[in-house]
């Protein structure tokens, strides 16, 4: 019995480097289709949003003389190249899907509605939603967060290269301590860097938990939707 109905299931693009260190790792991009393939068979109702940190962020370009609009609008179509990709990588395992963009690029995707995207996904169609809000200023953590409240998800899935919140960075803090279950107030209090603040506030207002895991070890998708506690809770 899985444990949501309907989620949000936001990818770090960085991860999708693997190893190379830039682009699109093709044996992660099949790791990640076969476990979303592996939850889609359960009958949960799949969106997803991935960023294109393995390509371009707009606010890294901003500081290298980019225009920060236009840097963020760079960002947004590498979002839709990587969409794209995990798309072609879902029809190969099988899985009917449909890429929505947030600004118009027909023939490329289909532009967003939120109520075209519950259609596709209650017809059994993963949905992967591309261009983050389709405005500059915004990341993809908070685009991840509006559509997951849009669509109505039982909870936003972010799955990083951790498994899970620690009280500090475990890549650089060996004595840092994971967290099971944390609210977004204390997230707030404790200033920890899990996501965006509009991204957090707008999951704590419309009562959206998070689950934060590590999606690049295989498998774990599946687990989280079986409800073992390999990552962390956020709630209200």
């Amino acid at each position: 019995m899985a444990r949501f109905k309907r989620i949000l299931l936001k990818l770090s693009g960085e991860s999708l480097m693997g190893a190379q260190g830039y682009g699109i790792d093709p044996q992660r991009l099949a790791e990640y289709a076969r476990q979303i393939k592996e939850v889609h068979e359960m009958g949960v109702e799949i969106g997803i949003v991935i960023g294109g940190g393995n390509i371009f962020r707009g606010l890294s370009g901003a500081t290298k003389g980019f225009d920060r609009v236009k840097g963020d609008q760079m960002g947004m179509l590498a979002t839709v190249i990587n969409s794209l990709a995990l798309s072609s990588a879902l029809t190969t395992e099988g899985v009917p899907n449909k890429v929505l963009t947030a600004i118009r690029m027909e023939p490329i995707g289909e532009f967003y509605s939120k109520w075209r995207a519950i259609e596709e996904m209650e017809a059994g169609k993963v949905c992967i939603f591309s261009a983050g809000t389709g405005s500059p200023y915004f990341t993809t953590d908070t685009g991840s967060s509006l559509r997951g409240v849009e669509i109505e998800a039982d909870v936003m899935l972010k799955g990083t290269r951790v498994d899970g919140i620690y009280t500090a960075d475990p890549e650089k803090d060996p004595t840092a301590v994971k967290f099971d279950d944390i609210t977004y107030e204390e997230i707030l209090a404790r200033g920890l860097k899990v996501m965006d603040l509009s991204a957090v506030v707008m999951c704590n207002d419309n009562h959206l938990p998070i689950y934060v895991f590590n999606m690049d070890v295989v498998g774990n998708l599946k687990k989280v939707i079986d409800g073992e506690p390999i990552g962390t809770y956020v709630h209200s």
